[in-house]
């Protein structure tokens, strides 16, 4: 699987198709975000990114997101 770092360029799959931006935060421990509960762990860590196109910051597993 695939480890990210801040700053990373990576993009993942929306409604609307594919889109990219920037890695803003690793987590590895269950967290809220936007209302919601994110169960994330060492093993499966959870990223914030940000839409390079929108600004607007979304919470992804790993395995959803590629490099660039």
């Amino acid at each position: 699987m695939a480890d990210f770092s801040k700053g990373d360029e990576v993009s993942w799959n929306t409604s609307q198709g594919r889109t990219s931006g920037t890695v803003v935060e690793k987590k590895t421990k269950e967290f809220h975000f936007e209302g919601q509960k994110f169960n994330a762990s060492e093993d499966e860590p959870y990223y914030v990114v940000e839409s390079e196109k929108t600004g607007a910051k979304a919470a992804h597993k790993g395995s959803s997101l590629d490099k660039g």
